[in-house]
């Protein structure tokens, strides 16, 4: 039997702590919870909750494994989306989750605190705004790259302690030919369904760039 919601986790991150699983299986409630007074995720989506928008997420982690004091900018978080799973997955990375909509962020707040999230920094600001140095930054379904390339420009720490290099990882789909053009071979294109075969990952991808 194939499995869904919360069991995908399970399945496909056989060797999650128990502190984890619980994270991860805390999400459904409190995500519907607060759905129900700040719409941040789609009406129909938050019954998949798991399949459409945590595991999304999580492709990242089959890509990278972040390090121990690693820091993660997460570029228009929206709910808390790639960064609040990664965060769970990696609970040693510090993930700074950034939007621009404060009620985004006030659900950010308290799903890190409902599930005792210790390594998340919320704030409610332009990403191009955030006053620090971080060796990623994430992103899911945002802008095109060019935007992103401008929005975290002066923000990428230089020295990289990861086989990939510092720059951007974004989760993208569609045709990015046009979009990636300029970048030539230093854009990146991973297909999510080499990690994942659900029918929805099809035409989805993991995009990065060295920055």
């Amino acid at each position: 039997m194939t499995p869904t919601g919360i069991e995908l986790v399970y399945h496909h991150f056989p060797t999650l702590t128990a502190q984890q699983k619980e994270r991860f299986a805390l999400l459904q409630s409190v995500y519907a919870d607060w759905n129900s007074r700040i719409n941040v995720i789609s009406r129909k989506d938050i019954d998949n909750l798991y399949e459409r928008h945590v595991m999304h997420s999580l492709a990242i982690a089959k890509l990278v494994k972040f390090n121990p004091g690693v820091e993660v900018l997460d570029v228009g978080t929206g709910g808390g989306f790639p960064g609040i799973p990664l965060a769970i997955m990696f609970p040693d990375t510090l993930f700074y989750l950034t939007d621009s909509i404060g009620k985004k962020i006030t659900v950010v707040q308290a799903v890190k605190e409902a599930i005792g999230l210790d390594n998340v920094f919320a704030e409610n600001i332009r990403s191009e705004r955030f006053d620090g140095h971080v060796d990623f930054a994430i992103t899911r379904a945002v802008a095109p790259m060019e935007d992103l390339v401008q929005w975290t420009r002066g923000k990428i720490k230089k020295r990289s302690n990861h086989p990939l290099a510092n720059g951007l990882i974004a989760l993208k789909g569609g045709d990015l030919k046009a979009e990636l053009e300029p970048y030539g071979k230093r854009a990146k294109v991973t297909p999510l369904a080499k990690f994942f075969d659900d029918p929805f990952y099809a035409e989805k991808c993991i995009v990065t760039l060295a920055l």
